[in-house]
């Protein structure tokens, strides 16, 4: 049995623990937004355990596991004959969007990067084009990849500065087809909580994208997890 003095302590250290549980909760419960921007520097300040320590079948994709869930509710629900993505990397989110589109049997991806990374994944349902995503060139031969009437979705993850996501969102939009989604990624950026020196990023670029184009709607829904890279970024064409 413990003394006197060490059961007041236990007692003591059992009343503080509760007291911390009961001030958390209520602090998660009073102010989310707060306690969900903390765990979002965190994660990014522990990149190298998180979104550079995450793989879909063994390659690399740099995306929070919360967003690929979204993508894969946006394609089961839109089944889209084409998803262009600007902005390859080592290619995981293409094959990750494949491996999706291989369990509906239908869809593919046209994707860009300026860098050519080897390694990338060899897979049917993927197309590669190297060079800028605001390339005349590389727009044109995405042009002539869609045939008519097809479905199309696009994800926008190159260059994070403002001025080329603008352009590029002016490129790409008219791609979409309507009731489907321009997906413009880490909007996060510039203190939408992360990174607040970037300067202005994708967040702003959309920002002035919509004054001008009232046919697309921030979809708030998308960021039903809490935690997204892409906040404001989920982007509908109006039907």
């Amino acid at each position: 049995m413990p003394s006197g003095r060490a059961a007041w302590f236990l007692l003591l250290a059992a009343a503080l623990s509760a007291a911390l549980a009961a001030y958390s909760t209520r602090a998660y419960l009073l102010r989310p937004q707060s306690v969900i921007a903390n765990y979002h520097r965190w994660y990014h300040r522990n990149a190298a355990t998180t979104f550079n320590n995450t793989r879909w079948l063994g390659v690399p994709t740099q995306k929070s596991p919360l967003d690929a869930w979204i993508f894969q509710e946006l394609i089961h629900e839109l089944k889209p004959d084409v998803l262009i993505e600007a902005g390859t990397y080592k290619g995981g989110s293409s094959f990750y969007y494949a491996s999706l589109m291989d369990l509906l049997q239908h869809g593919r991806i046209l994707t860009v990067d300026i860098e050519d990374y080897p390694g990338k994944p060899a897979h049917p349902r993927i197309q590669f084009f190297l060079g800028s995503s605001t390339s005349p060139q590389i727009v044109a031969a995405l042009k002539a990849a869609i045939r008519p009437g097809e479905k199309v979705m696009v994800a926008l993850d190159s260059d994070h500065v403002a001025a080329h996501v603008r352009k590029e969102l002016e490129l790409y939009h008219p791609f979409v087809t309507p009731g489907s989604y321009l997906v413009v990624e880490d909007t996060h950026f510039n203190g939408h909580p992360i990174l607040p020196n970037f300067g202005p990023g994708p967040y702003e670029a959309v920002d002035d994208f919509l004054k001008a184009h009232p046919e697309f709607e921030r979809d708030r829904t998308r960021e039903k997890f809490g935690m997204t890279f892409n906040p404001g970024g989920w982007l509908k064409r109006r039907p």
